[in-house]
């Protein structure tokens, strides 16, 4: 009944004059500079029930960074994830991307992006990066730390609301014109960067009439470079104790036909079998582990490499708004984006030291060293695999949104929004492809973690650059094929949403504020590999295996030199600098690979067949209906303000998931060079799920001013989670009959839950300051993990047909899948600081700064053995658990901002550190490491610039200390794993503003 009133009296306020203007409204803030902008943002955060803080733009078309990443990283509570040497995720007070909801002009936004495999590849989920948008796009960033009944469920952590700008956000006609132009020392390439916005409004006959146009267009060209190990395994841990492999593994030293490596190492080499700690090593430690090389750490996979990002973005926004009245406003807002980030990646490697099982190609340990850690931190091996690999990903993002928004006043005291929007996200990996050169079995290899562990000294043996030292391998027999790996992939998200909220102010202080919130959001993902299969004459292989060069073709007509590697790393002496790499466009020339087809080479045909649990299709529909209070009254001569109410939602999820359950008909295929192929066509199992739940979600915010200038808030609220749309799938990624494991998806998991409390203190002595104290509590009921289950395979669901000899019905698999954990307690403090120092005599007077300090300590429990099941479906084993922090949570973090403004000169440098923190736990994909760490890092960035005119000159420096991304493996031992640099980044602009 009250939306019928509501929407009754906004059509009357179409045909009613409009009230008189009211005197005690806020008269805009006109953002002139830096010092006014945050001005302009202090204003709206005190103004808020809820707890918020806000970054404006100093100018049209002007945002304080580059990367709106990167701008946030300033906010109190904000740090920041970077991919490639740009900031692409954000972590609020400990909770990462997937805890925080992001919204642009209004609605609710998904946006992925391809990043490299060790920050976690391609997003799936529903997170955020802000890599694909320019911040050139946007006005205003605001993060909402505490939540009301009013703002959609979704976040643990924050809401960001994105707003890009609109006509009548100008007084009259803007118009801005820039051009940057950059420069990085590493990559020493030039980035252009262009923007421009238009913006007018009329008033005509219907009303007044505004529309705004804005383009934002980069490039950027950069190196990642650094070392970096595929984590550190250790043999004794990995594998069953009772079991003895010889060095790495069974000893074996087959000759390589194509290549000399040295003279061979006989398979039972006493120096593999017999060494121990204390026998022939270089230096032998004083308090070094018993036992053989077997009970040390050992980088699985060690080399240097480099990465090159290619990056064009482009972004527009338009929107036209109609104010047929003084009450009511009609806009029409629409944001496209289109990021590429092209990716080759190239490494110099061993490959032998990853292999775990007997009978494959090993590795015999002439003499090492171990440190008091346990880790084999240097040594000399024979029948070494080596390997160069070149990897190659064209990504692609399309980003487009649509928002229709009315809002209007009807009555003396109503107010109705009404939006309708929707978006749609395709993230697009068309091509991803690897290929490598190899060299087995050669002599004479060695590294040393033991000066530098972030930087080693590698020596081949041989010299890298060379041709005539690598081979390209179709066959199995000697170890690992050489590859030819080909996975394109792609995820598209779409989203659309209704929503109406009404306010009416019933009573002197009090208004009443309903709504109803209609979400809908599709994910769907497949990915394609080359297609698996046997060639008639030729021992079985898979897809990604090699294929034989054709007749004539050698290993220098399809290969390039890789030189200048190192610059700004400080590598040791020794270590190779320039090495051969394949070279794709030769390759596509003597093969043909890229056909997507069988041809005189070989069978290079995609499919998702081999690959049909990537094949994901997931819906979700949601819909809340929300009422709440808004209360203003003085308390015992204190202004008090806020808001109390609830929250109901409903969610609705279908999912449908792919596995393979067999195989049909034996198709004869003749290739153009007349040798037969034996197909086998795979039959597709499909698996769909169905489930509804339902939650209430209460929400306080309460700011008492007991004093002029001075504010105490507290927000009280029960707040939601949903999972990854990706890990609702019921189907499974991978089933080996070898091993008896399962990876799968699971429909069946809960949203995490919390409960959040929040307390600050603000005291505004002017307009241009705050000093303020921030405590929080989360109290997460509910957590969700990877982990492993237990269980035999008539409880997985899968049909005993897929069951192979001598796998029963009985036979017990480990399904590794996400479960949800127990959860635990997050606790933290925020200090803040924002103040001109107009108090100090000149020149100093024209100084000001804003400072701000995070702490946070969480206690989550992590399931690190799942329970074990029976077939029908009963636990009979408990799940173990241990206690870490939060993954992505860093203890401790501050920003410090120094600004100065005089007249048409303006300069500022930040800086802004972050704590090491967990990017994973085990038993994750961690090699039997407890835990990966990502090492704290320290960014610091500059920005001068000058006004003359209408025009205004910039120069931006961006990393200038060049901070290394280092990643580590354990607790305790902090294994490298990763080390790599960017480089620093220069811009130098003009921009017009009229």
């Amino acid at each position: 009944m009250l939306m019928a009133m509501a929407l009754a009296g906004a059509a009357a306020a179409q045909q009613t004059p409009a009230p008189a203007a009211d005197d005690t409204a806020v008269e805009e803030v006109v953002v002139t500079g830096f010092r006014a902008s945050l001005a302009n943002a202090l204003d709206i955060k005190r103004r808020e029930n809820d707890l918020v803080d806000v970054i404006k733009a100093q100018d049209i078309a002007d945002f304080p960074d580059l990367n709106l990443a990167e701008s946030l990283q300033r906010v109190p509570g904000v740090s920041i994830d970077r991919d490639g040497g740009e900031g692409r995720t954000i972590t609020v007070r400990g909770l990462g991307p997937d805890f925080t909801v992001v919204r642009l002009n209004g609605l609710e936004a998904l946006a992925t992006t391809g990043g490299k495999d060790s920050s976690g590849g391609a997003n799936r989920g529903r997170q955020f990066d802000f890599s694909i948008f320019a911040s050139e796009l946007f006005n205003s960033v605001t993060v909402r730390k505490s939540t009301s009944a009013s703002n959609e469920e979704g976040s643990l952590g924050a809401i960001i609301d994105l707003q890009a700008s609109r006509p009548f956000d100008f007084s009259g006609p803007a118009l801005s014109m820039g051009a940057k132009i950059g420069w990085n020392d590493l990559s020493r390439k030039k980035d252009p960067r262009f923007t421009f916005l238009a913006s007018n409004r009329w008033d005509t006959g219907i009303g007044e009439i505004g529309a705004l146009i804005s383009v934002a267009y980069a490039e950027r060209k950069t190196l990642e470079e650094g070392s970096s190990t595929g984590r550190w395994e250790n043999p004794s841990v990995a594998f069953n104790s009772s079991t003895s492999f010889p060095c790495f593994g069974a000893a074996y030293n087959p000759q390589t036909p194509g290549f000399t490596p040295g003279g061979p190492t006989a398979a039972t080499s006493p120096a593999c079998t017999t060494i121990g700690v204390n026998t022939p090593s270089t230096s032998a430690p004083t308090a070094a582990p018993a036992g053989t090389a077997n009970n040390l750490w050992h980088p699985r996979i060690p080399r240097y490499g480099r990465l090159q990002y290619d990056q064009k973005r482009l972004g527009i926004t338009g929107s036209l708004q109609w104010r047929p009245t003084e009450n009511s406003t009609l806009s029409l807002d629409a944001l496209v984006a289109n990021f590429t980030n092209n990716r080759d990646e190239t490494y110099l490697e061993v490959i032998s030291f990853s292999r775990s099982g007997a009978g494959l190609p090993q590795t015999d340990v002439v003499n090492f060293q171990a440190d008091d850690k346990g880790h084999l931190i240097k040594g000399t091996f024979d029948d070494v695999d080596a390997r160069v690999e070149y990897r190659h990903d064209d990504l692609k993002t399309e980003f487009n949104q649509f928002t229709l928004t009315y809002d209007t006043k009807f009555g003396d005291a109503g107010h109705l929004n009404l939006v309708y929007g929707q978006s749609r996200s395709i993230q697009d990996n068309p091509v991803q492809t690897t290929f490598s050169f190899d060299r087995y079995n050669s002599d004479g290899y060695s590294y040393d973690y033991s000066q530098n562990d972030k930087l080693p000294v590698l020596n081949y043996g041989f010299d890298p650059t060379q041709a005539s030292n690598f081979v390209y391998s179709p066959s199995n027999t000697l170890g690992d094929p050489s590859l030819l790996r080909m996975r394109p992939s792609k995820a598209v998200n779409t989203f659309k949403t209704f929503r109406a909220d009404v306010d009416y102010q019933i009573l002197d202080g009090f208004k009443l504020r309903y709504g109803f919130d209609w979400k809908k959001f599709g994910f769907n993902s497949s990915e394609k590999r080359l297609f698996s299969r046997q060639l008639a004459g030729q021992t079985a292989y898979t897809a990604e295996a090699g294929f034989a060069l054709p007749a004539g073709v050698t290993i220098a007509d399809v290969s390039r030199l890789i030189t200048g590697f190192g610059r700004g790393l400080d590598l040791p002496a020794g270590v190779p600098t320039s090495w051969i790499a394949p070279d794709l466009d030769k390759l596509k020339t003597a093969i043909g690979y890229d056909c997507d087809c069988i041809n005189a080479n070989g069978d290079f045909r995609l499919s998702s067949i081999n690959q049909l649990g990537a094949v994901r299709e997931v819906t979700e529909e949601d819909t809340a209906l929300y009422l709440q209070g808004d209360f203003d009254y003085d308390l015992f001569n204190m202004p008090v303000r806020g808001n109390i109410g609830v929250r109901y939602v409903k969610t609705q999820q279908d999912a449908l998931g792919h596995y393979n359950v067999g195989s049909k008909n034996n198709v004869l295929v003749t290739l153009p060079s007349g040798v037969v192929l034996n197909e086998t066509t795979p039959i597709d199992g499909v698996q769909t799920t169905s489930r509804e739940y339902h939650n209430t979600l209460p929400a306080l915010n309460v700011s008492i001013q007991p004093a002029e200038n001075v504010f105490v808030r507290f927000a009280a609220a029960k707040v939601m989670t949903r999972p990854q749309l990706q890990n609702l799938s019921p189907g499974y990624t991978a089933i080996s009959q070898g091993s008896q494991t399962l990876t799968r998806g699971n429909p069946d998991l809960n949203p995490m839950l919390a409960n959040n409390l929040d307390l600050s203190f603000e005291w505004y002595p002017d307009k241009e300051t705050l000093l303020s104290a921030g405590f929080f509590q989360k109290d997460i009921k509910s957590y969700i993990q990877q982990t492993a289950e237990v269980m035999p395979w008539s409880a997985t669901g899968l049909p005993d047909s897929l069951l192979t000899s001598p796998n029963t019905s009985a036979t017990p698999f480990t399904v590794t899948t996400q479960v949800n954990s127990p959860g635990g307690k997050l606790k933290g403090f925020e200090l803040s600081a924002q103040r001109p120092f107009t108090f100090l005599p000149a020149p100093f007077d024209k100084f000001g700064a804003i400072l701000n300090y995070t702490h946070v300590k969480s206690d989550i429990d992590y399931i690190i053995k799942a329970p074990t099941y029976n077939a029908a479906k009963v636990q009979t084993a408990p799940a173990l658990l241990v206690t870490q922090p939060l993954v992505n949570l860093s203890p401790d973090a501050f920003n410090a901002t120094l600004y100065y403004e005089n007249g048409p000169f303006k300069a500022r440098i930040s800086g802004s550190y972050r704590d090491a923190y967990l990017i994973q736990v085990a038993p994750s994909a961690t090699n039997n490491n407890d835990v990966r760490i990502k090492e704290k890092t320290f960014n610091l960035d500059s920005q001068v610039s000058y006004e003359l005119g209408k025009f205004t000159v910039t120069l931006e420096a961006i990393n200038l200390t060049d901070q290394e991304d280092s990643k580590v493996d354990d607790s305790t031992r902090m294994s490298s794993e990763e080390y790599v640099h960017y480089g620093r980044q220069f811009y130098l602009g003009v921009k017009y503003k009229f």
